[in-house]
């Protein structure tokens, strides 16, 4: 059977040169529908204003859409892409909005500006839709085998037999001799999922299998494998030597990290101050207790620090049961609460915890003392993820879910600073604003899923030995 592909480079770009000109001509479009639906006629100094200003809006729109991961559509659903369609159209209005505050050469009529939300938003939803669905036909669904221990790939095997799992279909599960049951079924399988706690001498034959049958292979994360995320390679005589980069950000673009959250945090405290007026009344007038939550979290280097959110839950919640994790239909949180938590409204205030310098706009999440201690009994490797100042999103937030283990979450924390670069930390926050509407994201602990990791294969799963 032919191996399924994905979407390359060239087609990537293909659809990204049409998507910009898509984007333009629907600026044509309201302009059109703005004037010469009216007047018969577009005036030539608008016009002539706006084609000097359409190549800095194009550029504009394809950052955007590089920044949120439009292009990349591996794991998404039509809805993902409706959704990122319609808050990158919104953000890319705000951005020529906001040039046209900055002067008479950025001359954009905010009246086709609104014409053009609109009209680009249901030609670039029609047209993403039409290139998804191409997407999935030619790439198809990748069936998956897992190896290794019966006790230790139960976690795999439950994330690929989830709802989330779109691309993935779990059709082996191999518990003992590989190299036997990889050959027997070599035609029924795309990728091969392997343990890092099969024998190492096993392993890298079961690598050179795979590879000889140019079958993709996905490794279980292990503290090793991100040991080697941006490596500096170099040579001591004749031999290779692979040098692992520290779980730190340098010194200088820290500085830099800093004073970019000091300006995110001011424009967006001067931006949302309307919602927090709002929601601050809301809280005030719908449940009694103050309107923010004080709670001592820690950050960079084991700081204690004040974190600081609208109060979503009853001032008693934790009276009699001590620290919890936030659970599904958490019964503590108020009516107002659940709706503050679910779009992350709740956590608007912590702009003040960035702006004084004990947060960042991005990074780990911080926990209470108390959870650290027990985190860091459970991993030691917990600690690395204080290496950095905790953050108002993440990495973690963004590619994983709320839902997700302490130990899911730490990977994604490490892999974040091994990676960070202030590009990374706009576009974490872009793809942010997507998860507000996705359910799986903002729930809190399922406390079954915690307990049951039983795994219960599916019909026509087969169970190998």
């Amino acid at each position: 059977m032919p191996q399924k592909v994905d979407f390359n480079k060239t087609q990537k770009l293909l659809t990204a040169v049409i998507d910009v000109a898509v984007f333009v001509g629907c600026l044509y479009l309201s302009f059109y529908l703005r004037f010469f639906t009216s007047l018969g006629f577009i005036p030539s100094r608008n016009l002539n204003d706006a084609k000097a200003a359409m190549l800095v809006s194009a550029i504009g729109f394809l950052a955007i859409n590089v920044l949120s991961g439009v292009y990349v559509l591996y794991n998404k659903t039509v809805l993902d892409v409706w959704i990122i369609t319609v808050v990158d159209q919104i953000l890319i209005t705000v951005f020529i909005m906001a040039l046209t505050f900055a002067g008479r050469w950025f001359a954009f009529p905010r009246s086709v500006l609104l014409i053009n939300l609109a009209v680009s938003i249901i030609v670039l939803v029609l047209w993403r839709t039409s290139v998804f669905l191409a997407y999935q036909r030619i790439r198809g669904v990748k069936r998956v085998m897992v190896l290794g221990p019966p006790d230790q790939i139960s976690g795999a095997v439950l994330n690929y037999m989830s709802n989330r799992s779109r691309r993935h279909r779990l059709t082996q599960v191999v518990d003992g001799h590989y190299l036997e049951q990889i050959r027997a079924h070599i035609d029924e399988f795309d990728t091969a999922h392997v343990s890092d706690l099969i024998p190492n001498a096993e392993r890298t034959a079961i690598y050179d299998l795979l590879l000889g049958e140019e079958k993709e292979i996905f490794l279980t994360t292990s503290f090793e494998h991100l040991l080697l995320v941006n490596p500096t390679i170099m040579s001591i005589e004749d031999e290779s030597i692979i040098a692992a980069s520290p779980f730190k950000i340098p010194s200088e673009f820290d500085l830099i990290k800093r004073c970019f959250d000091f300006l995110v945090a001011l424009i967006g405290l001067i931006i949302a101050s309307p919602v927090m007026l709002v929601t601050a009344i809301l809280v005030r007038t719908t449940s009694p207790g103050p309107v923010f939550y004080r709670q001592t979290r820690i950050t960079k280097g084991g700081k204690e620090f004040r974190i600081l959110k609208f109060r979503s839950m009853g001032v008693t919640a934790e009276k009699n049961s001590g620290p919890m994790l936030a659970t599904t239909n958490d019964p503590r949180v108020t009516p107002v609460g659940k709706y503050l938590r679910s779009l992350r409204i709740d956590e608007l205030p912590q702009l003040f915890n960035v702006l004084v310098g004990d947060m960042s706009m991005v990074g780990p999440r911080p926990e209470r003392p108390f959870f650290v201690d027990q985190f860091q009994q459970g991993n030691a490797h917990y600690r690395l993820r204080h290496n950095v100042r905790a953050g108002l999103t993440g990495y973690a937030q963004v590619y994983g879910k709320y839902a997700s283990d302490f130990a899911s979450k730490l990977n994604f924390d490490l892999i974040y600073i091994k990676e960070y670069s202030l590009l990374l930390d706009v576009k974490i926050m872009i793809q942010t604003i997507k998860i507000l509407f996705d359910k799986v994201s903002s729930r809190g602990v399922d406390e079954t899923e915690e307990r049951d990791t039983t795994v219960r294969l599916p019909e026509g799963v087969q169970e190998l030995h």
